[in-house]
């Protein structure tokens, strides 16, 4: 027989019910950075096409790309990937079934926060 109170109350617990934790933090901001990379990867391929186009267009997007905001978005970019390598790294050592102990994930979703800004810096340093 169908649930007759099954109106009345949610069908799962939402945002309200859950404190944020660190690993679910961390997973959102991994999708995230997923999506932010996509957006990336078309302004570069907007630069590439724009040097195609011939020298006016180029040196429209050119100095777009090569401003402030423009440094900005790119270090954002290169952080993205960073947090997302580091992050499917972690993904993969819990694929081997091991690290899933409360502590030592947290200490891995710090890992990855800490690990790809340092990446990241000494990656625009580098480069």
């Amino acid at each position: 027989m169908a649930d007759v109170n099954r109106g009345n109350r949610p069908l799962s617990p939402h945002l309200q019910v859950y404190r944020p934790q660190l690993t679910s933090v961390t997973s959102i901001f991994a999708r995230l950075t997923g999506v932010a990379l996509l957006g990336a990867a078309f302004l570069v391929v907007w630069w590439f096409l724009a040097a195609s186009a011939g020298p006016e267009y180029f040196a429209l997007v050119n100095g777009l790309m090569t401003s402030w905001f423009g440094d900005l978005v790119m270090f954002a970019a290169l952080w993205a990937v960073c947090y997302h390598f580091l992050s499917g790294l972690r993904h993969l050592y819990w694929d081997t079934g091991r690290g899933f102990e409360i502590e030592f994930a947290e200490k891995l979703g710090w890992a990855v926060v800490f690990g790809s800004v340092i990446l990241a810096v000494l990656a625009a340093l580098i480069l």
